[in-house]
């Protein structure tokens, strides 16, 4: 069967090769064909060097969604034909994280989704809804499970403000996923286009940061002083002391990437004296993207899809992860 494996952290890096089509899955284990995924910043980090512990040659990409072909002994999750999408972090399989759980990555430390047919841990996966394209379902993983828990630990509701920098793909799943949790979101951008795009979607207010630099000053205003429940950050660097003040009094940063840098100045009196909560996040739990999608299936949420590549322009969706500036998420099929 065929795969790809990353050689070296490079785009230049990724090469197609055989290896052998695994037969009858053990006891609890199962074969799926994949169909599809998508591209997060953890690949783009694996690709360039930046992901801690990463490991060369592997098979790349973290996201992935396909068909189940063949189910070993003792497998009750799921049954030949039914469609899954691939838990990224295959040991974490519900409850608290510990290092044993979160530090393992699919597509890092542990085999990704670019191959045929993946034999995976049948509590590894999560059954998908009919209405999702395989294109649209490879973007779950990542993205719509940490947004999801991020709105969890904050406790996000009807009364509750979120937050949103930019317009990514954790970003544009919150967005979708507050909205039917009955909260008000706040979106920022760069771009008014994209900010329309958000408001289409239900973006309740929008900042355009580079007209507004002062962002945090305004989410405070438009909260009437009082900030938001929740600030979902990729960005971080000196950017995240703008993130805490403009989270309330009690409220949350969801620290989820690092785009702007891994190292900031963090103004400690302002998380003390206000009792803001920073919240890193490293994946979370299959229950935690069962979760998404099933709050997905049920209010019909469509994964917004900025451009799906094949696998001859993978590393032209990798360049496109590197540049920024898509909406939403970056899509793979597997036509191999």
């Amino acid at each position: 069967m065929q795969s790809i494996q990353i050689t070296a952290p490079s785009f230049d890096a990724f090469r197609r090769v055989e290896l052998p089509e695994p037969t009858q899955p053990g006891k609890g284990r199962i074969l799926v064909r994949m169909k599809a995924g998508s591209v997060n910043f953890a690949d783009l980090a694996v690709a360039s060097g930046h992901y801690p512990g990463a490991l060369y040659p592997n098979i790349p990409l973290s996201d992935g969604a396909g068909e189940v072909i063949a189910v070993g002994e003792d497998v009750w999750q799921v049954a030949v034909g039914d469609r899954v999408a691939i838990h990224v972090k295959a040991h974490w399989i519900a409850g608290r994280p510990s290092a044993e759980l979160a530090n393992p990555m699919r597509g890092a430390t542990l085999p990704g989704s670019l191959v045929e047919i993946a034999e995976l841990d049948a509590a590894s996966v999560v059954k998908l809804p009919d209405y999702l394209s395989w294109e649209a379902a490879g973007t779950l993983p990542i993205a719509a499970m940490t947004a999801w828990r991020a709105l969890e630990s904050a406790q996000i509701g009807p009364a509750s403000t979120v937050a949103l920098l930019g317009t990514g793909g954790v970003s544009i799943f919150a967005l979708q996923l507050a909205k039917a949790r009955g909260a008000r979101v706040i979106i920022t951008s760069s771009s008014d286009e994209k900010l329309a795009r958000a408001r289409a979607l239900g973006a309740d207010e929008v900042i355009n940061y580079r007209q507004d630099a002062n962002w945090d000053a305004s989410v405070l205003e438009r909260t009437g002083g009082i900030g938001a429940d929740l600030v979902i950050d990729p960005v971080g660097g000196e950017g995240l002391n703008r993130s805490v003040a403009a989270a309330r009094h009690g409220g949350t940063v969801a620290a989820i990437g690092f785009l702007g840098g891994g190292a900031t100045p963090l103004d400690l009196l302002s998380v003390i004296f206000r009792e803001v909560r920073v919240q890193g996040s490293n994946g979370g739990s299959v229950a935690d993207l069962a979760g998404a999608v099933a709050a997905m299936a049920a209010h019909r949420i469509e994964p917004v899809i900025d451009r799906t590549f094949g696998l001859d322009d993978l590393k032209k969706a990798y360049e496109l992860m590197a540049q920024g500036g898509h909406f939403g998420k970056i899509a793979i099929s597997f036509d191999w």
